[in-house]
């Protein structure tokens, strides 16, 4: 039988059977709360349309965009995520099977007889062989919509393993810009530790200058060096953070450490954030995170277990048959006549299995199936709720960074005048070495701070596009499991045409979807 017309038979039987009903409730979307706007903006704040899909260019640095589509090709944990949705579309496939006669089996034996004794040696010989060859199937009708509700069950999965795909793509492009505004923080803490070292060692000679000429005690000198070498002894904790942050790039871009220098040798400091940032409407956040459509898709697949396992209450009906040639050697007959339409048996009739006395085991498990998908459920409606918290805390967190970097820059400017005024003062002899001291640590102090709230704007920014649900599209299209890998599985086990990438998405139309459901994909 030929491809289409197999697929025509399919087509009709599959037809004559899903006009029967389905047990079990059908999805109903529940209640959700959702704001009609964000509840803390200002001019850098608008609720503009989210364009920015690809959030990571309104930093303009090339470096940065550069690493996000390298970890884009060679994150091993975003090829893992792609690989479970090719396991949830073949464990779909295989649900799909189940509607179709479900154990089918060739049968055949060979067997040699040899009577001593007993009451058929009148009648049989003494010895002689018989064989048989056939097969056998069962079919249990899917009446009540076990085997279909277990197919939406299946189906709902596979749709939510390819919104975890993409939420894992948003989580991937956020960890890997802050791990990049990281590196470049602690570039600039180590830069600014340094500059005040030197400082201070301006600071330490000329205490010993004027210490030299009896101009101060040594108390002068032991409090400059103190102070010198407390701040020498940042810099190796600096340095070991900068690599530390450098190692989990090197993770997220799927290389080793020693190769992560080289792809951040251009230096162009702590991004820096745009003037103004487009954030929409709460509605459109919530529609647009992924992990949000995998909760209710999740919520789905439980809701339709409910009804394959109430499917189990009520009687199942199967067909079931057998056909088989069979031969003997008994009274001059021979093996060689075996394929004698004479010697056809064939065996067939309904079957009707009625677990009810069950004990309540099926009620109890439906019941222990509801309650799986009441928490599935809540736990859709509670994540609507986290993804606005996550949004409007990001933005209160962008905001109140901007006002924090614009205060300290203030403060870092009036700290290095200080500093000078205190040296040369002292120099001059009108104040003593503590103002000096002071001076000097704030100074360090203030300008380790605003190093910090100048990457805390971006990193805040980094936070609110992971909120928004941007970064996914950074795919636009392209299959969710690299070639490389799927040449690796084809060599291993026939995967059949399930590594097509058209084959392992969501369907585009209504009739490529009746095929994923109901049609088997061998």
């Amino acid at each position: 039988m030929g491809c289409g017309k197999r697929h025509h038979y399919l087509l009709f039987i599959t037809c004559l059977f899903l006009n029967s009903c389905m047990v079990g409730p059908n999805y109903k979307e529940p209640k959700t709360t959702v704001a009609p706007h964000w509840s803390k903006k200002n001019k850098s704040i608008k609720e503009k349309p989210f364009k920015q899909v690809q959030w990571w260019r309104v930093f303009h640095d090339q470096n940065l965009t550069n690493l996000i589509h390298q970890s884009y090709k060679n994150n091993i944990s975003l090829q893992m995520v792609g690989v479970h949705v090719l396991q949830s579309r073949a464990q779909l496939a295989q649900a799909v099977g189940q509607l179709y006669p479900q154990q089918q089996g060739m049968v055949g034996n060979l067997e040699y007889y040899r009577l001593g004794g007993n009451y058929l040696q009148s009648v049989l010989p003494s010895n002689f062989w018989a064989s048989t060859l056939g097969f056998s199937e069962n079919w249990e009708i899917d009446f009540w919509g076990k085997y279909r509700r277990a197919i939406q069950s299946k189906d709902a999965s596979f749709l939510a393993s390819v919104a975890a795909y993409d939420n894992a793509l948003i989580t991937l492009t956020a960890d890997v810009a802050s791990d990049y505004i990281l590196i470049r923080m602690s570039e600039s803490l180590i830069n600014v530790t340094q500059s005040n070292i030197k400082l201070q060692r301006m600071s330490l000679q000329l205490t010993e200058a004027r210490y030299r000429s009896g101009e101060v005690s040594l108390l002068d000198v032991e409090q400059a060096k103190t102070e010198l070498s407390e701040t020498e002894a940042q810099l190796p904790t600096l340095i070991s953070n900068l690599q530390s942050q450098k190692d989990a790039l090197a993770v997220l871009l799927g290389t080793v450490p020693s190769e992560v220098d080289q792809l951040i040798l251009k230096k162009h400091g702590i991004p820096q954030a745009p003037s103004e940032v487009a954030v929409g409407i709460p509605k459109e956040s919530i529609a647009r995170r992924p992990d949000i459509h995998q909760a209710r898709l999740a919520a789905c697949a439980e809701l339709a277990t409910i009804g394959t396992v109430k499917a189990n209450l009520y009687p199942a009906l199967s067909l079931s048959g057998s056909f088989s040639f069979a031969a003997n050697t008994v009274g001059g007959q021979s093996l060689g006549d075996m394929f004698s339409w004479s010697n056809v048996n064939v065996i067939t009739g309904p079957a009707i299995n009625w677990p009810l006395l069950n004990y309540g085991q099926i009620t109890n498990a439906v019941r222990t199936q509801d309650a799986v998908y009441q928490q599935a459920l809540l736990n859709y409606i509670n994540l609507v709720l986290i993804a606005q918290k996550e949004v409007q805390d990001s933005i209160t967190r962008y905001i109140e960074a901007k006002k924090a970097e614009a205060l300290l820059k203030k403060a870092s400017h009036s700290a290095v005048k200080a500093t000078l005024l205190t040296i040369v003062q002292y120099k001059e002899g009108e104040v003593e070495y503590t103002t000096v001291l002071y001076a000097e640590q704030q100074q360090l102090r203030v300008q380790t701070a605003l190093v910090k709230a100048q990457a805390e704007v971006p990193m805040a920014l980094v936070s609110l596009y992971r909120a928004l649900g941007g970064g996914w599209q950074i795919r636009k299209g392209n299959d969710i499991v690299p070639l490389r890998i799927k040449q690796q599985m084809a060599h291993r086990t026939n995967w059949g045409n399930l590594l097509i990438d058209q084959n392992h998405k969501p369907p585009k139309n209504r009739k490529k979807q009746f095929e994923q459901l109901y049609l088997p994909n061998w």
